[in-house]
């Protein structure tokens, strides 16, 4: 089965990586099986990854075509940059 596993470690800048997996492999084992972790130094217990846009847990089964997708930890409230922009702009 084939996955794609995609991770962006700044702003405007994304790292993609597919890769061919066993049937019934797991979240965690795509994660492992990518080497993006290692890549960027990243502790792979403390990552939030998602497939399609939904965060689901280390064990979950994949399927065949998921995008696999690790979610960096915001550093910035959402509400907060936007009330930056906002200011900024005048």
């Amino acid at each position: 089965m084939r996955v794609e596993l995609v991770y962006c470690p700044a702003p405007h800048a994304c790292e993609r990586v597919e890769l061919e997996l066993a049937e019934g492999a797991t979240l965690a084992e795509a994660l492992r099986a990518s080497g993006l972790a290692e890549r960027h130094g990243l502790a792979p217990e403390a990552l939030d990854a998602g497939i399609w846009g939904r965060v689901q847990p280390p064990q979950t089964v994949l399927r065949d075509g998921d995008r696999v997708e690790l979610y960096r930890p915001l550093t910035v409230d959402p509400k907060e940059a936007r009330r930056q922009r906002y200011r900024g702009g005048r």
